[in-house]
């Protein structure tokens, strides 16, 4: 498996943290080297260590912040 490059641009909110640390956060992210995306999942305390997440174009996040407004 090829090795995956990160780069966290910005952290935009921590959402929460679990007892051991891990926090669940929305970061603006650059994956391998690529023009930055949001990004929410999970990360360790160190952030070498990350859980599944979703990455959304600048367009998807908006959207979504639309739809949760309706709610």
């Amino acid at each position: 498996m090829a090795e995956l490059k990160y780069e966290i641009i910005e952290t935009v909110a921590v959402l929460s943290e679990s007892p051991k640390g891990w926090t669940k956060e929305l970061n603006l992210v650059s994956w391998n080297g690529r023009d930055p995306k949001y990004d929410l999942r999970d990360w360790a305390p160190d952030k070498a260590k990350m859980g599944k997440g979703v990455t959304l174009t600048k367009e998807e996040l908006q959207e979504l912040k639309t739809k949760l407004q309706e709610i």
